[in-house]
């Protein structure tokens, strides 16, 4: 390799972009390339270690007493850990010919005392290793949407009208002014909005006197947002809304202008709006459907960015919500619609499902609901077969609304939850993990709020009950051995070398912080808004449920990224990841996963003494 080649190598592994350029010239100045012979050790264990090893080539074994811990192979690192603490661990083993470049351990120490970002990231905690993986693992040359702010694009001056102003003179101040849209203040000072398509279709279509009062092609009820709030929030308040631009008022709570949605595709090349738009606009379960296979494409879109994968989550969360929201007014008869409540639990309830996965809804009817169960049946039928053509599986376990165990009324369910409380098996710990997650899609959400209270009234400061609903997560193990290695269950041939990243982490952290949310009365159903209220509470200190949403972030995006290469080569998704697809980094994130979910499995064991259950 030319010294400019080295240079470049060495640069485009992480986190050595950060070297300064004589940082840099010093590191391809004392670097020697080595050839390694199968099996041929090179840092052995318990010894004091010498070089930084880059591999060029081939393909490296960190075992301890013999159990293989870790694999590294082409443009990795190792072993970062040893240097620092002057001691090998471990014992690395070429598992065939290996090319490296070694670094001089005294250069590498000398290196990260001098430079403050290598220091920080090699010294850093777990917590804030996972943050900065999901700020670097991204295409650096796009522009990453979480850190545009509002006032970073275009936005169009705020022109405002009083209610005296005629239709001709308001159209006459949009071509002066150059802008889109005008805002009015009625004596009253509450604030309209006239748009350029409120001259196109209420005047010239309805044939409106241009000497008429332009208050009366003005919408009200403006939605704000703040110049210095991220662009994205613009972007989900919009899709939630249905709307095509915001105000925007600055750190004065003065209204500064008008931000559109044409001004947010140059930070923001997704057709989520569109999406959001012809969800709203579909008058038939064909036009619904249509919008539905688009969800695909902008979370690929979206990952693509570097978007943080909590927003992508809440982007796609609002989505399901209007889908399922317009599916149901589309389909329900009008007197089921005006008596019941539609809900979706597990994932899609907690808005932690990004990929279509399975059915987990239920529908709840008013006592008085009168709809005849032939009538109830067809519907809730035709409902579970609507959605399984738009992409959604029918559920394993069989929970959708098409089930008259997931189709009853407020009474009955009443007795179901105390069914669930009073009666424990496993069944029955699960209908109502599952349960508590719900969320109202549509129809009368006050439904699912009585039975949430009743549910937290039947379960009140029972300490056997939440200890018992806590146990589930000991019949789960964390794939991680004594010395940090991972752990594969072999019998599944299937499977093997792989790993359940759901049952192995991210199912422990969510029925944990379940069990905690149940016991404390958190009507919240996202996992890291519980985590937050219960760190508000005292019941988590603040260090822990730093690390426990990183900890989920980053299992979560793991996954996510496993099931989309899937995707692309039409492959089921599922919840396994093979670690040797993964890079150094990401194995090291994915141990320190594991340990914190391994340190709230420790915590919750003593909080509820799950020993004694």
């Amino acid at each position: 390799m030319s010294i400019l080649e080295q240079e470049s190598f060495i640069s485009s592994i992480h986190p050595f972009e950060d070297l300064t350029a004589s940082q840099l010239e010093t590191f391809v100045e004392n670097i020697d390339i080595v050839y390694y012979k199968e099996n041929e050790v090179l840092q052995a264990q318990e010894s004091t270690p010498t070089h930084l090893f880059f591999i060029l080539k081939g393909l490296v074994q960190e075992k301890q007493e013999g159990e293989v811990l870790s694999l590294y192979s082409n443009n990795e690192i190792f072993d970062s850990v040893s240097l620092i603490e002057n001691y090998s661990k471990n014992s690395f083993i070429t598992a065939q010919e290996t090319i490296c470049y070694t670094l001089p351990r005294e250069i590498f120490i000398k290196t990260l005392h001098e430079n403050q970002t290598l220091e920080n990231y090699f010294f850093q905690s777990i917590s804030e290793k996972l943050n900065s993986n999901i700020n670097n693992e991204k295409n650096k040359e796009m522009a990453n949407i979480m850190i545009a702010k509002v006032k970073d694009a275009k936005i169009h001056k705020a022109v405002i009208i009083d209610e005296e102003k005629t239709i001709f003179e308001a159209a006459s101040i949009i071509k002066k002014e150059k802008v889109p849209t005008l805002l009015l203040k009625d004596k009253s000072g509450e604030m309209f909005i006239i748009t350029d398509s409120d001259f196109r279709q209420k005047v010239i279509l309805n044939r409106m006197d241009f000497d008429d009062k332009v208050i009366k092609i003005a919408t009200k009820g403006l939605i704000y947002i703040n110049e210095e709030d991220f662009l994205f929030n613009a972007q989900l308040i919009m899709a939630k809304h249905g709307l095509k631009r915001v105000v925007v008022k600055n750190e004065k709570n003065e209204i500064s202008g008008i931000l559109d949605q044409i001004s947010l595709s140059s930070f923001f090349a997704t057709n989520t709006f569109a999406v959001s738009n012809q969800i709203v606009n579909a008058e038939t379960v064909e036009e619904l459907k249509e919008a539905s296979l688009s969800f695909i494409k902008i979370i690929k879109s979206l990952n693509a960015k570097g978007v943080k994968i909590e927003f992508i989550a809440k982007l796609i969360n609002q989505l399901n919500k209007k889908l399922l929201d317009k599916l149901y007014k589309l389909l329900a008869p009008i007197e089921l619609y005006e008596k019941s409540c539609l809900v979706v639990m597990g994932s899609e309830g907690r808005g932690e499902q990004i990929l279509k996965t399975d059915q987990d809804n239920a529908l709840i009817l008013a006592n008085d609901c009168t709809i005849s169960d032939e009538e109830l049946q067809e519907f809730t039928r035709k409902f579970t077969e609507t959605l399984v053509d738009f992409g959604f599986p029918r559920c394993e376990g069989n929970i959708m609304v098409s089930n008259p165990y997931w189709c009853r009324r407020v009474s009955d369910f009443k007795d179901l939850i105390f069914t669930w409380i009073n009666q424990p098996s496993p069944d029955n710990f699960m209908n109502l993990a599952i349960f508590y997650d719900a969320i109202c899609v549509s129809g009368n959400m006050d439904l699912l709020t009585q039975l949430k209270k009743y549910l937290f009234g039947v379960a009140d400061n029972s300490i056997l009950f939440n200890a018992h609903f806590a146990k589930i997560i000991t019949s789960f193990d964390v794939p991680l051995g004594f010395f940090d290695g991972f752990i594969f269950n072999n019998k599944d041939d299937k499977h093997k070398n792989e790993i359940n990243i759901k049952k192995g982490g991210i199912f422990i952290i969510v029925q944990g912080i379940r069990s905690l949310s149940l016991e404390h009365k958190i009507f919240n159903t996202n996992t890291t808004k519980r985590i937050k209220t219960l760190s508000e509470k005292g019941v988590i200190d603040n260090e822990l449920a730093t690390e426990l949403i990183m900890a989920l972030n980053f299992l979560t995006n793991i996954n996510l990224k496993s099931n989309l290469e899937k995707l692309d080569r039409n492959e089921k998704v599922d919840n396994y990841i093979n670690p040797n697809n993964l890079n150094t980094m990401e194995k090291d994130l994915l141990k320190d996963s594991f340990k914190i979910v391994n340190k709230l499995k420790k915590k919750l064991e003593f909080h509820f003494k799950l020993n004694y259950v």
